[in-house]
């Protein structure tokens, strides 16, 4: 379903080189395997996609039904893990101009809760106005300030909309089994509920409710989606060999790159639906390998178009890169370039062809070009953009992160350093219980 090229690393490292890891690689799959690794209170994603339910997936799919008969518009408030994978896999699946049509066969999904900006929120609120809209409010505490300030507004204006009844209906919590501001407010509202596992970190939380349950609403089969990232499960497993399993490849040529100096990881696609699969993997590998000092700086970026601005440095600025290439082996849609009798353009060359050999062309030019200039090359290739092939690549990503952490020796399950931003923020905001630290704030300022 995925393969791995790492063949275009070579120039820089060698087969025997990244073989040398398969030990250490070994090891780290069975400490994930047996929870013997740090952060083994948050292994439940590992085994997750072969664990959900029938019964499970229904639920989901019967509670995006109600959402669907009933709402234009669904807000997914969430930030960071809570909302970027979904985003991920409904932007990599949809039209790219669905929501500006006129007739639609879901409702149209917008975000919040992932930034504080009064002019977003602002513009948010207005847009729902004349709308019929609903609420996805995935959040573990409740008190999480970017998405609980939201979920505040978005609350008022759907029970002032659309009143009482109807909100409840069309307010959904992803939260705490038991504790925590959403719990509560979910269950004195009545709304329906999904739980966020405590075992299973935010940024890993795809394959949860928290994905599932937007995908569902957006039109999408989660079923297949469940499916792909099955396959993956058993496809990167502790029985494959080392050279057969494309997360224990991946982890190991990451980690030999890392080691010989290439401190920047570039994740490239030339699919501009991709885009959000790039942020999703910069917040995975972000925050679970960015600890103790260490950790390759998960960098991204859409092709062609960032071939006419960061292109220039990838080709020639400092050696610390490498990058990873997502291909798209199969597009959806047929479009050949016209021919045109005046030529001037100079397009005429390329009539006939279509837009993606094209496209595939820029992709094969753009890798020698940059392995010319000095940046190892690794290429996953998936067969088509379709549910299954996209659950499979997250997994595919969230097993390899697992595995990598573990080599360069950190919890890849915890952020402590997510922390650091809210106790000043808190500070300066006069929240109760930051007293003394707005007083010592206040002094350093």
């Amino acid at each position: 379903m995925i393969s791995l090229n790492i063949e275009k690393c070579l120039g820089f490292t060698s087969k025997e080189a990244i073989k040398a890891w398969e030990p250490k690689v070994k090891a780290a799959q069975e400490a994930l395997e047996n929870g013997t690794c740090l952060g083994n209170d948050f292994l439940g994603w590992l085994h997750l996609p072969s664990s959900i339910t029938k019964e499970e997936l229904n639920d989901i799919k019967a509670t995006a039904q109600v959402l669907r008969d009933n709402c234009e518009v669904v807000v997914v408030a969430g930030i960071g893990g809570s909302y970027l994978g979904a985003r991920a896999v409904i932007e990599a699946l949809s039209n790219s101009f669905t929501w500006l049509q006129d007739k639609k066969t879901a409702p149209v999904i917008v975000y919040a809760g992932h930034n504080i900006s009064e002019d977003y929120l602002y513009e948010l609120t207005e847009f729902l106005k004349d709308k019929k809209f609903g609420v996805i409010n995935i959040s573990k505490s409740g008190t999480t300030t970017e998405t609980a300030l939201a979920f505040r507004l978005l609350k008022k204006q759907c029970e002032d909309q659309r009143g009482k009844e109807m909100a409840q209906k069309v307010i959904v919590a992803i939260t705490d089994a038991s504790k925590g501001a959403a719990r509560i407010t979910a269950d004195k509202e009545g709304y329906k509920s999904f739980i966020i596992p405590d075992i299973v970190g935010g940024r890993f939380s795809v394959l949860t409710p928290v994905g599932l349950l937007p995908i569902a609403v957006a039109g999408f089969d989660i079923d297949k989606f469940v499916a792909g990232a099955v396959e993956m499960e058993k496809t990167c497993g502790l029985s494959t060999p080392f050279e057969e399993n494309p997360a224990a490849m991946y982890a190991a040529t990451r980690n030999e790159l890392y080691k010989d100096g290439k401190k920047i990881e570039i994740l490239v696609n030339f699919n501009p639906k991709l885009h959000y699969v790039n942020e999703w993997w910069k917040q995975l590998y972000g925050e679970s390998e960015g600890k103790d000092n260490k950790g390759i700086f998960p960098a991204a970026v859409d092709f062609s178009t960032d071939l006419h601005s960061m292109g220039q440095w990838i080709q020639e600025g400092e050696r610390t890169i490498f990058e990873t290439v997502i291909s798209v082996d199969q597009v959806d849609h047929k479009l050949e370039v016209p021919s045109d009798k005046d030529n001037l353009d100079g397009l005429n060359y390329l009539a006939g062809k279509r837009i993606d050999e094209v496209n595939k062309m820029a992709e094969l030019g753009t890798q020698l070009a940059h392995v010319d200039g000095g940046v190892p090359n690794l290429r996953i290739v998936i067969p088509s953009l379709s549910e299954s092939t996209i659950g499979g690549l997250l997994y595919f990503f969230e097993i390899a992160c697992g595995i990598s952490g573990i080599l360069l020796g950190v919890n890849p399950f915890n952020q402590p350093g997510v922390e650091a931003y809210k106790a000043n923020m808190f500070a300066l905001l006069n929240k109760p219980g930051y007293e003394e630290a707005s007083k010592a704030i206040q002094a350093k300022l």
